[in-house]
Protein backbone atom coordinates (compact mmCIF):
# COMPACT_ATOMS: atom_id res chain seq x y z
CA UNK A 1 0.00 0.00 0.00
CA UNK A 2 1.62 3.23 -1.18
CA UNK A 3 -0.08 5.87 0.95
CA UNK A 4 -0.26 4.53 4.48
CA UNK A 5 -0.91 7.18 7.17
CA UNK A 6 2.73 7.20 8.23
CA UNK A 7 3.81 7.70 4.60
CA UNK A 8 1.49 10.68 4.23
CA UNK A 9 2.79 12.21 7.44
CA UNK A 10 6.33 11.78 6.19
CA UNK A 11 5.47 13.27 2.79
CA UNK A 12 4.01 16.39 4.39
CA UNK A 13 7.20 16.86 6.42
CA UNK A 14 9.27 16.49 3.26
CA UNK A 15 7.11 18.95 1.34
CA UNK A 16 7.49 21.40 4.22
CA UNK A 17 11.27 21.03 4.14
CA UNK A 18 11.33 21.45 0.34
CA UNK A 19 9.34 24.71 0.18
CA UNK A 20 12.49 26.81 -0.44
CA UNK A 21 13.05 24.86 -3.67
CA UNK A 22 10.14 26.87 -5.12
CA UNK A 23 10.98 30.07 -3.24
CA UNK A 24 8.18 29.58 -0.71
CA UNK A 25 8.52 30.57 2.95
CA UNK A 26 8.23 28.19 5.90
CA UNK A 27 4.81 29.63 6.77
CA UNK A 28 3.25 28.40 3.52
CA UNK A 29 0.07 26.41 4.25
CA UNK A 30 0.17 22.82 2.93
CA UNK A 31 -3.12 21.06 2.19
CA UNK A 32 -3.52 17.58 0.73
CA UNK A 33 -5.88 17.97 -2.22
CA UNK A 34 -6.01 14.51 -3.69
CA UNK A 35 -4.66 10.99 -3.45
CA UNK A 36 -4.73 9.03 -6.65
CA UNK A 37 -1.71 7.80 -8.57
CA UNK A 38 0.22 10.64 -6.92
CA UNK A 39 -0.22 12.86 -3.87
CA UNK A 40 -1.28 16.40 -4.76
CA UNK A 41 -0.96 19.37 -2.40
CA UNK A 42 -2.08 22.99 -2.39
CA UNK A 43 0.74 25.32 -1.33
CA UNK A 44 -0.72 28.63 -0.17
CA UNK A 45 1.64 31.51 0.58
CA UNK A 46 -1.03 33.87 1.88
CA UNK A 47 1.42 36.66 2.70
CA UNK A 48 2.58 36.91 -0.92
CA UNK A 49 -0.81 35.99 -2.41
CA UNK A 50 0.73 33.03 -4.26
CA UNK A 51 -0.78 29.57 -4.64
CA UNK A 52 0.82 26.55 -6.27
CA UNK A 53 -0.33 22.97 -6.75
CA UNK A 54 2.40 20.42 -6.02
CA UNK A 55 2.31 16.91 -7.45
CA UNK A 56 4.48 14.43 -5.55
CA UNK A 57 4.98 11.37 -7.71
CA UNK A 58 4.27 7.78 -6.78
CA UNK A 59 7.45 5.75 -6.48
CA UNK A 60 8.34 3.87 -9.66
CA UNK A 61 5.40 5.05 -11.77
CA UNK A 62 7.04 7.61 -14.08
CA UNK A 63 10.72 8.16 -14.79
CA UNK A 64 12.23 11.64 -14.87
CA UNK A 65 12.39 11.42 -18.67
CA UNK A 66 8.69 10.55 -18.82
CA UNK A 67 7.78 13.45 -16.53
CA UNK A 68 9.90 15.87 -18.55
CA UNK A 69 8.20 14.61 -21.73
CA UNK A 70 4.78 15.24 -20.21
CA UNK A 71 5.84 18.79 -19.30
CA UNK A 72 7.23 19.34 -22.80
CA UNK A 73 3.82 18.50 -24.29
CA UNK A 74 2.06 20.77 -21.80
CA UNK A 75 4.39 23.60 -22.77
CA UNK A 76 3.77 23.02 -26.47
CA UNK A 77 -0.02 22.84 -25.99
CA UNK A 78 0.03 26.11 -24.05
CA UNK A 79 2.24 27.79 -26.63
CA UNK A 80 -0.07 26.67 -29.42
CA UNK A 81 -3.24 27.75 -27.61
CA UNK A 82 -4.67 24.25 -27.97
CA UNK A 83 -5.91 23.95 -24.40
CA UNK A 84 -6.18 25.89 -21.18
CA UNK A 85 -3.97 24.14 -18.65
CA UNK A 86 -1.86 25.44 -15.74
CA UNK A 87 1.76 26.26 -16.40
CA UNK A 88 4.44 24.19 -14.66
CA UNK A 89 6.34 26.29 -12.12
CA UNK A 90 10.10 25.89 -12.09
CA UNK A 91 12.16 25.60 -8.95
CA UNK A 92 14.74 28.20 -8.00
CA UNK A 93 17.36 26.21 -9.91
CA UNK A 94 15.31 26.54 -13.10
CA UNK A 95 14.28 22.86 -13.27
CA UNK A 96 10.61 21.94 -13.58
CA UNK A 97 11.18 18.48 -12.07
CA UNK A 98 12.38 18.75 -8.49
CA UNK A 99 13.37 16.00 -6.07
CA UNK A 100 12.15 15.54 -2.51
CA UNK A 101 15.18 13.98 -0.81
CA UNK A 102 14.88 10.54 0.77
CA UNK A 103 13.94 10.26 4.40
CA UNK A 104 14.19 7.50 6.97
CA UNK A 105 10.67 6.47 5.95
CA UNK A 106 11.09 6.36 2.19
CA UNK A 107 13.15 6.99 -0.96
CA UNK A 108 13.46 10.24 -2.89
CA UNK A 109 10.47 11.30 -4.97
CA UNK A 110 10.02 13.51 -8.01
CA UNK A 111 7.81 16.56 -7.54
CA UNK A 112 6.40 19.14 -9.97
CA UNK A 113 4.67 22.42 -9.08
CA UNK A 114 2.00 24.07 -11.22
CA UNK A 115 0.37 27.46 -11.16
CA UNK A 116 -2.97 27.36 -9.37
CA UNK A 117 -5.99 27.32 -11.73
CA UNK A 118 -9.44 28.52 -10.61
CA UNK A 119 -12.62 26.57 -11.23
CA UNK A 120 -14.35 23.45 -9.96
CA UNK A 121 -14.97 19.91 -11.11
CA UNK A 122 -18.07 19.73 -13.35
CA UNK A 123 -21.23 18.58 -11.59
CA UNK A 124 -23.12 15.55 -12.84
CA UNK A 125 -26.08 17.81 -13.55
CA UNK A 126 -27.99 18.89 -16.58
CA UNK A 127 -25.16 21.02 -17.96
CA UNK A 128 -22.69 18.11 -18.06
CA UNK A 129 -23.78 17.27 -21.62
CA UNK A 130 -22.80 20.73 -22.81
CA UNK A 131 -19.49 20.55 -21.00
CA UNK A 132 -18.80 17.30 -22.83
CA UNK A 133 -19.48 19.04 -26.12
CA UNK A 134 -16.82 21.56 -25.10
CA UNK A 135 -14.54 18.73 -23.97
CA UNK A 136 -14.91 17.07 -27.37
CA UNK A 137 -13.75 20.27 -29.04
CA UNK A 138 -10.83 20.65 -26.62
CA UNK A 139 -9.83 17.01 -27.08
CA UNK A 140 -9.82 17.37 -30.86
CA UNK A 141 -7.66 20.49 -30.58
CA UNK A 142 -5.13 18.51 -28.55
CA UNK A 143 -5.18 15.68 -31.09
CA UNK A 144 -4.77 18.14 -33.96
CA UNK A 145 -1.84 19.75 -32.15
CA UNK A 146 -0.07 16.39 -31.83
CA UNK A 147 -0.34 15.72 -35.55
CA UNK A 148 1.60 18.90 -36.29
CA UNK A 149 4.05 18.72 -33.36
CA UNK A 150 7.35 16.90 -33.93
CA UNK A 151 8.09 14.93 -30.78
CA UNK A 152 11.27 16.20 -29.10
CA UNK A 153 14.34 14.00 -29.01
CA UNK A 154 14.16 11.64 -26.07
CA UNK A 155 10.38 11.97 -25.72
CA UNK A 156 9.17 9.09 -23.54
CA UNK A 157 5.59 8.27 -22.62
CA UNK A 158 3.93 4.93 -21.97
CA UNK A 159 1.64 3.09 -24.37
CA UNK A 160 -1.98 2.56 -23.43
CA UNK A 161 -2.66 -0.40 -25.69
CA UNK A 162 -4.08 -3.85 -25.02
CA UNK A 163 -0.74 -5.38 -24.05
CA UNK A 164 0.14 -2.57 -21.63
CA UNK A 165 -3.26 -2.70 -19.99
CA UNK A 166 -3.86 -6.45 -19.80
CA UNK A 167 -0.60 -8.22 -20.66
CA UNK A 168 1.74 -10.10 -18.29
CA UNK A 169 2.77 -6.85 -16.56
CA UNK A 170 -0.36 -4.66 -16.56
CA UNK A 171 0.36 -0.98 -15.96
CA UNK A 172 -2.32 -0.60 -13.30
CA UNK A 173 -2.51 -4.04 -11.74
CA UNK A 174 -4.41 -7.25 -12.37
CA UNK A 175 -8.17 -6.88 -12.87
CA UNK A 176 -8.57 -10.44 -11.52
CA UNK A 177 -7.90 -9.05 -8.03
CA UNK A 178 -11.02 -6.85 -8.21
CA UNK A 179 -13.20 -6.84 -5.10
CA UNK A 180 -16.17 -9.20 -5.41
CA UNK A 181 -15.04 -10.97 -8.58
CA UNK A 182 -15.87 -14.69 -8.56
CA UNK A 183 -14.81 -17.39 -11.08
CA UNK A 184 -17.93 -16.92 -13.20
CA UNK A 185 -17.31 -13.18 -13.34
CA UNK A 186 -13.67 -13.73 -14.24
CA UNK A 187 -14.69 -15.97 -17.14
CA UNK A 188 -17.14 -13.29 -18.35
CA UNK A 189 -14.46 -10.58 -18.28
CA UNK A 190 -12.07 -12.90 -20.13
CA UNK A 191 -14.65 -13.22 -22.91
CA UNK A 192 -15.09 -9.45 -23.03
CA UNK A 193 -11.32 -8.96 -23.22
CA UNK A 194 -11.04 -11.39 -26.10
CA UNK A 195 -13.69 -9.37 -27.94
CA UNK A 196 -11.85 -6.12 -27.13
CA UNK A 197 -8.55 -7.57 -28.34
CA UNK A 198 -10.10 -8.70 -31.59
CA UNK A 199 -11.89 -5.41 -32.28
CA UNK A 200 -8.93 -3.17 -31.40
CA UNK A 201 -6.66 -5.23 -33.65
CA UNK A 202 -9.15 -4.83 -36.48
CA UNK A 203 -9.57 -1.13 -35.68
CA UNK A 204 -5.85 -0.65 -36.15
CA UNK A 205 -3.32 2.03 -35.24
CA UNK A 206 -3.35 4.35 -38.20
CA UNK A 207 -2.39 8.00 -37.49
CA UNK A 208 -6.04 9.07 -37.68
CA UNK A 209 -6.89 6.61 -34.89
CA UNK A 210 -3.85 6.26 -32.64
CA UNK A 211 -1.49 8.84 -31.17
CA UNK A 212 -0.51 10.89 -28.14
CA UNK A 213 -3.55 11.47 -25.90
CA UNK A 214 -4.27 12.84 -22.43
CA UNK A 215 -5.69 9.43 -21.39
CA UNK A 216 -7.33 10.65 -18.17
CA UNK A 217 -9.83 13.42 -18.98
CA UNK A 218 -12.16 12.35 -16.17
CA UNK A 219 -14.23 14.93 -14.31
CA UNK A 220 -11.66 15.22 -11.50
CA UNK A 221 -9.14 16.48 -14.09
CA UNK A 222 -11.40 19.20 -15.47
CA UNK A 223 -12.03 22.63 -14.00
CA UNK A 224 -14.98 24.73 -15.18
CA UNK A 225 -16.08 28.26 -14.44
CA UNK A 226 -17.12 31.41 -16.29
CA UNK A 227 -17.85 29.32 -19.37
CA UNK A 228 -14.26 28.06 -19.59
CA UNK A 229 -12.90 24.54 -19.34
CA UNK A 230 -9.39 23.93 -18.01
CA UNK A 231 -7.66 20.55 -18.33
CA UNK A 232 -5.25 19.45 -15.60
CA UNK A 233 -3.11 16.42 -14.75
CA UNK A 234 -1.36 15.09 -17.86
CA UNK A 235 0.42 12.51 -15.69
CA UNK A 236 -1.08 9.58 -17.63
CA UNK A 237 -0.67 11.01 -21.11
CA UNK A 238 0.63 8.48 -23.58
CA UNK A 239 0.03 6.73 -26.88
CA UNK A 240 -3.38 5.18 -27.40
CA UNK A 241 -6.47 5.22 -29.58
CA UNK A 242 -7.91 8.71 -29.93
CA UNK A 243 -11.45 7.73 -28.94
CA UNK A 244 -10.00 6.23 -25.76
CA UNK A 245 -9.86 9.83 -24.55
CA UNK A 246 -13.66 9.79 -24.33
CA UNK A 247 -13.70 6.48 -22.45
CA UNK A 248 -11.26 7.91 -19.92
CA UNK A 249 -13.42 11.03 -19.58
CA UNK A 250 -16.26 8.99 -18.05
CA UNK A 251 -14.03 7.02 -15.68
CA UNK A 252 -15.85 5.44 -12.73
CA UNK A 253 -19.23 6.24 -14.34
CA UNK A 254 -18.95 4.21 -17.57
CA UNK A 255 -22.34 2.58 -17.02
CA UNK A 256 -24.20 5.76 -16.04
CA UNK A 257 -27.41 6.20 -18.10
CA UNK A 258 -26.15 9.67 -19.08
CA UNK A 259 -23.07 8.31 -20.89
CA UNK A 260 -24.72 7.87 -24.35
CA UNK A 261 -25.75 11.53 -24.31
CA UNK A 262 -22.27 12.52 -23.17
CA UNK A 263 -20.78 10.47 -26.02
CA UNK A 264 -23.03 12.14 -28.60
CA UNK A 265 -22.09 15.59 -27.30
CA UNK A 266 -18.37 14.74 -27.20
CA UNK A 267 -18.46 13.41 -30.77
CA UNK A 268 -20.31 16.52 -31.98
CA UNK A 269 -17.78 18.79 -30.31
CA UNK A 270 -14.88 16.76 -31.68
CA UNK A 271 -16.21 16.92 -35.23
CA UNK A 272 -16.25 20.71 -35.04
CA UNK A 273 -12.43 20.49 -35.19
CA UNK A 274 -11.44 17.12 -36.68
CA UNK A 275 -13.20 14.41 -38.69
CA UNK A 276 -14.41 11.40 -36.71
CA UNK A 277 -16.02 8.67 -38.79
CA UNK A 278 -19.16 6.79 -37.85
CA UNK A 279 -17.01 3.66 -37.75
CA UNK A 280 -14.73 5.26 -35.15
CA UNK A 281 -17.63 6.54 -33.04
CA UNK A 282 -19.26 3.09 -33.16
CA UNK A 283 -16.27 1.62 -31.28
CA UNK A 284 -16.79 3.83 -28.23
CA UNK A 285 -18.60 1.03 -26.28
CA UNK A 286 -15.55 -1.20 -26.81
CA UNK A 287 -13.22 1.42 -25.34
CA UNK A 288 -15.62 2.07 -22.46
CA UNK A 289 -15.40 -1.60 -21.51
CA UNK A 290 -11.62 -1.53 -21.91
CA UNK A 291 -11.37 1.42 -19.53
CA UNK A 292 -13.72 -0.20 -17.02
CA UNK A 293 -11.64 -3.39 -16.85
CA UNK A 294 -8.44 -1.35 -16.61
CA UNK A 295 -9.90 0.54 -13.65
CA UNK A 296 -10.88 -2.73 -11.96
CA UNK A 297 -7.16 -3.48 -11.78
CA UNK A 298 -6.33 0.05 -10.67
CA UNK A 299 -8.84 -0.03 -7.82
CA UNK A 300 -7.55 -3.42 -6.68
CA UNK A 301 -3.94 -2.19 -6.62
CA UNK A 302 -4.74 1.20 -5.03
CA UNK A 303 -6.88 0.11 -2.10
CA UNK A 304 -5.71 3.06 0.01
CA UNK A 305 -7.16 5.64 -2.40
CA UNK A 306 -10.52 6.98 -1.14
CA UNK A 307 -12.45 6.20 -4.32
CA UNK A 308 -11.55 2.50 -4.01
CA UNK A 309 -13.40 2.24 -0.69
CA UNK A 310 -16.22 4.39 -2.02
CA UNK A 311 -16.92 2.18 -5.05
CA UNK A 312 -16.21 -1.24 -3.53
CA UNK A 313 -17.72 -4.39 -5.09
CA UNK A 314 -20.46 -2.39 -6.83
CA UNK A 315 -17.93 -1.29 -9.43
CA UNK A 316 -17.10 -4.90 -10.23
CA UNK A 317 -20.76 -5.85 -10.52
CA UNK A 318 -21.35 -2.93 -12.87
CA UNK A 319 -18.44 -4.11 -15.00
CA UNK A 320 -19.99 -7.56 -15.32
CA UNK A 321 -23.29 -6.05 -16.46
CA UNK A 322 -21.41 -3.95 -19.03
CA UNK A 323 -19.56 -7.04 -20.26
CA UNK A 324 -22.82 -8.91 -20.81
CA UNK A 325 -24.22 -6.00 -22.83
CA UNK A 326 -21.06 -5.68 -24.90
CA UNK A 327 -21.00 -9.39 -25.74
CA UNK A 328 -24.66 -9.25 -26.73
CA UNK A 329 -23.99 -6.20 -28.90
CA UNK A 330 -21.09 -7.84 -30.75
CA UNK A 331 -21.88 -11.57 -30.84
Amino acid sequence: MEYRPEVLADLERRVQAALPQWGLPAGTAITLLNLSENATYLLDDAAAGRRLVLRVHRIGYSSRAEIESELAWIGALRAGGAVETPAPFAGRDGALVQVLPASAEGPARHAVAFEFAPGKEPDRGDDLVEWFRTLGTVTARMHAHVRAWPLPDGFRRRNWDFEAMFGPEPAWGDWRAAVGLDPAGEALIERALELIRHRTERFGRGPARFGLVHADLRLANLLVGDGRLTVIDFDDCGFSWLVYDFAAAVSFMEDDPLVPALADAWVAGYRAVLPLSEEDAAEIPVFLMMRRILLMGWLASHAEVPIAAELGPCYTQGALAMARRLLARYP
